[in-house]
């Protein structure tokens, strides 16, 4: 289940208010390492995505894992060059739909939330996960579900 609108804003807030602090650096570099996917919101996900891509360091793409640079004035410019100039990362935006960028999200965000956070962005509900479950089993052997022969072993 992705984030919803409200911890999206929070976490888009996070990464790119509290980048200099040294406590913050390698927690913004494992939320940049995530999927997408967990955010709701699809203007939220075009932000975290154009993030994602032009905080990524200069690597080579087949033999290192991605980095981030986290902190310091490479990541201001970016981060001001989206609050800025918003059609940077989407023609559609607007002024107001990026101007959460860089605004501390508040003392509420800690560590706690922010291990919080991590779990919302992989679960997924209960109810999903039992349906989809029973479906791979009967879609694997809708004939065999019930026996439990084994196939090798020969008639008798």
């Amino acid at each position: 289940m992705p984030l919803d609108v409200e911890d999206g804003v929070k976490v888009l807030q996070l990464v790119t208010s509290r980048y200099d602090q040294r406590e913050w650096r390698k927690k913004i570099e494992k939320t940049l390492s995530l999927p997408p996917s967990g955010f709701e919101d699809e203007t939220q996900r075009k932000i975290f995505v154009y993030l994602k891509v032009h905080l990524q360091a200069y690597k080579s793409r087949r033999a290192d894992p991605p980095s981030w640079i986290v902190g310091g004035y490479a990541t201001k410019e970016v981060i001001d060059r989206a609050r800025f100039r918003p059609a940077d990362i989407d023609p559609t935006l607007t002024d107001a739909e990026v101007a959460l960028l860089g605004v501390d999200p508040g003392a509420e965000v800690d560590q706690a939330w922010w291990d919080e956070t991590l779990v919302k962005w992989f679960e997924t509900p209960e109810e999903e996960r039992e349906e989809s479950e029973v479906l791979d089993e009967e879609q694997a052997d809708p004939e065999h579900a019930g026996s439990k022969t084994n196939p090798s072993e020969p008639a008798s």
